[in-house]
């Protein structure tokens, strides 16, 4: 076992899937000489060379343009986003062109192209740079959309992705980049499009999925102290969406409450709270509660605290909850 921040198992799950497959290369805007922003790529280029890892022009569109042309000659070609805001030059090109090339060619073609965006808040920045899209690309059907929240799936999930026929979307929590954790690099991780559950619990399921995860256990460790046992369920796969271990939870627990930082309306959380009221209504002793960010563009870094939900949100979600 090695520990490693989310970053670095990044960086480590990307240099595997180079060595494992030529026809894999990266492409993006400073991702060479820089190592990315975030320096996910650091000594990539200087390893493997600037025909695998690429320094792409500022341009997004042409970016995942390239890349599905890539990916129909044999290519997997992984992508990488500066910021959660700057994907929507290209949103275009992945909506109606990524996401449906395998079902319009009737499965003649596939275009297994990976897209790494880092995505939410808490980074003392603003509007195109703390954003959560994810519930934009979840709508479209042919993509796959994946989300770590630990070192360990974050070193499998990226090579996970590469190895996937259909393209697949990894919104990487950029401030938990830091966050370090243990990484069996000789076992591979549970299979990426299904969640998992964190911590037992017997009176209230809370599911969360990327930069919140920390948030909802640490959100259970305080309301095991007045007595309630909290399930903490990680969602991993924002599309498909493992509704099977979300019904079984709640079927037991009879409280749900769903929690991200994208904006609840139109969110991840309304389509958990709509499935799983259809699959476990009589189980439920209360409505499902969704937490989230406000529906108002990204705020100013100074009051970003009190956009993002913390910990008192979630358990204000539970008191509600354990109210009915």
């Amino acid at each position: 076992m090695a520990t490693m921040t989310i970053a670095k198992a990044i960086n480590e799950g990307l240099r595997a899937s180079l060595a494992n497959n030529p026809k894999t290369l990266l492409m993006g805007e400073d991702i060479g000489e820089l190592g990315g922003v975030y320096r996910v790529t650091d000594g990539l280029k200087r390893d493997f060379g600037a025909l695998r890892v690429v320094d792409s022009p500022l341009a997004e569109s042409g970016i995942i343009g390239t890349a599905i042309g890539l990916a129909l000659r044999g290519y997997r070609p992984i992508c990488e986003i500066q910021f959660d805001g700057f994907v929507f030059p290209g949103f275009n090109q992945i909506t109606t062109q990524l996401a449906k090339l395998r079902t319009r060619s009737d499965g003649m073609l596939t275009a297994p192209v990976v897209i790494r965006i880092p995505y939410g808040g808490g980074i003392g920045s603003v509007e195109h740079h703390s954003e959560s899209p994810e519930a934009l690309f979840a709508h479209t059907a042919g993509l796959r959309i994946i989300t770590p929240s630990n070192a360990q799936d974050a070193y499998w999930m990226i090579q996970q992705a590469v190895t996937c026929e259909d393209p697949v979307i990894v919104f990487e929590p950029k401030r938990r980049y830091w966050l370090k954790g243990e990484v069996d690099t000789a076992a591979p991780t549970t299979d990426p499009f299904s969640a998992q559950v964190l911590r037992r619990g017997t009176d209230a399921t809370v599911v969360a999925y990327g930069p919140l995860v920390p948030v909802a256990l640490a959100a259970a460790a305080a309301a095991e102290e007045d007595g309630r046992s909290i399930e903490v369920i990680d969602l991993r796969s924002i599309s498909p969406i493992d509704f099977d271990t979300v019904t079984e939870s709640v079927t037991r627990t009879g409280r749900l409450v769903v929690a991200h930082e994208a904006p609840t309306f139109g969110g991840i959380g309304g389509e958990i709270a709509a499935r799983i009221s259809e699959r476990a209504f009589l189980s439920l002793e209360a409505p499902v509660i969704r937490v989230g960010g406000f529906h108002m563009p990204y705020p100013v870094a100074r009051v970003e605290e009190q956009y993002l939900p913390d910990i008192d949100r979630i358990l204000e979600a539970l008191d509600r909850a354990f109210a009915y």
